[in-house]
């Protein structure tokens, strides 16, 4: 292993690839299990190099984007794809706080992300830089919908091909908005899980660019640039508790491992938050072994509205849950009912329109905050990933309905009394 300099001018500090079970090393390549012990490959870099270079001056001297945290990413040259991703809004909540009764709350929101309106943009940026590197002319996902959008509008603006397989029943907006890109969509019939294996099975056979497959351990590393962003924008410091939520689990390790670099590196002087995983309730596996007190989960069939967060059997399941054990946090699952009554809480109180993900988020910090996991005089981060206009399906008949009127001013003076 070693680093590399290249003509654009871009370092790379990637050493290679390494098993998380055995430690075996691979060179960089699209792979992502080990071959002795099929345990996941993950990026390794070198953090005495980046140490001697990245610098909150550096930093702040770069364009906001995600790619100001480019010695942490695991390219070889420069980024092709997604030059505009990142760099999304994080404030301190004052009506939210309020309700919850909650001193110091901020929410980080990736539901205004580029080009499609969810923190899967980063992901695809460098999952599909890389895969351009290795030169794949065509990528491709499994998706629970979110990831859909993204792989499409991406590989379009990029002028990749690009096959995308989904569950059928996904919701249309997210059907729609991965369509109108020009992609091969495929609706499989049977549940997220059913089309990863099949996808699986497409991956060996047409060698393309999974990009939540074979490029897995490449694709993952773009998540930690949520994370990187919300220690900077807290003026370098990290929160007490995060609040994240939870499908394939690989997020919640993200949020862990973006932490651990900026305090090795130097760029935070605490890296002690306590993580929470948030699921539906009917879909919550990791939710199930945490409460449980189980090292591994009990895969299960999923039957909730969030389907952006419907996977039964996730891949990063296992570290999710050592992620939650080892930070001290917990985790909590949301029934129906309540994601849809935080998706409107969120709305009313701070002006965001959340898929049914962030409602899945918000209503389980409710719940850690009633069970006292989170006290209130603490600071928390909320996540929110993904934007309401996806899942509006979620809110039909739950929300009112408007109050049709002649263009008469008699006719608005009846109702304004009214």
């Amino acid at each position: 292993m070693s680093t590399t300099a290249h003509s654009t001018g871009t370092q790379s500090y990637t050493l290679g690839l390494k098993c998380r079970e055995c430690q075996k090393e691979y060179s960089l390549e699209p792979v992502h299990v080990c071959e002795d012990c099929f345990g996941p490959l993950e990026v390794v870099y070198d953090y005495a190099a980046i140490k001697k270079v990245l610098t909150r001056e550096v930093i702040h001297s770069r364009k906001t984007t995600m790619w100001r945290y480019q010695e942490l990413l695991p390219l070889s040259q420069a980024p092709t794809v997604g030059l505009e991703v990142g760099f999304t809004p994080f404030f301190r909540s004052k009506r939210l706080a309020e309700f919850l009764g909650l001193k110091e709350l901020y929410i980080k929101n990736d539901a205004v992300n580029h080009p499609t309106l969810s923190f899967k943009d980063r992901v695809v940026a460098v999952a599909l830089s890389k895969a351009k590197e290795f030169g794949f002319k065509v990528v491709a996902c499994a998706s629970t919908g979110n990831l859909a959008n993204s792989v499409a509008a991406n590989a379009a603006h990029a002028g990749l091909e690009s096959y995308i397989f989904i569950p059928a029943d996904l919701e249309q907006g997210k059907v729609l908005g991965t369509l109108v890109f020009g992609t091969h969509l495929v609706g499989i019939r049977g549940t997220y899980d059913e089309v990863n294996r099949l996808s699986s099975e497409i991956a060996d056979k047409y060698g393309w660019a999974f990009v939540n497959i074979n490029i897995r351990p490449f694709y993952g590393e773009g998540s930690k640039t949520y994370t990187y962003e919300i220690m900077e924008q807290m003026g370098w410091r990290t929160p007490q508790h995060i609040v994240v939520p939870m499908a394939g689990g690989s997020l919640i390790t993200k949020v862990r491992k973006a932490m651990k670099e900026f305090y090795e590196l130097g760029l935070v002087e605490d890296a002690s938050t306590k993580i929470y995983g948030a699921q539906a309730e009917g879909c919550a596996p990791i939710v199930h072994a945490v409460k449980a007190g189980h090292e591994l989960f009990k895969p299960e069939k999923p039957n909730t509205i969030a389907k952006s967060l419907a996977i039964g059997n996730p891949a990063d399941g296992y570290y999710a849950i050592k992620t939650i054990k080892e930070t001290g946090g917990w985790a909590d699952a949301a029934t129906d009912e309540e994601i849809v009554d935080a998706m409107k809480l969120l709305a009313v109180t701070e002006g965001i329109f959340t898929e049914t993900a962030g409602g899945v988020t918000l209503a389980t910090l409710q719940k850690l905050i009633r069970s006292g996991h989170i006290p209130k005089d603490e600071c928390v981060v909320l996540c929110i990933t993904g934007n309401g206009l996806k899942t509006q399906e979620a809110l039909i008949g739950k929300v009112g309905e408007p109050q049709v009127i002649d263009a008469k001013l008699s006719d608005f003076d009846r109702i304004y009394k009214s």
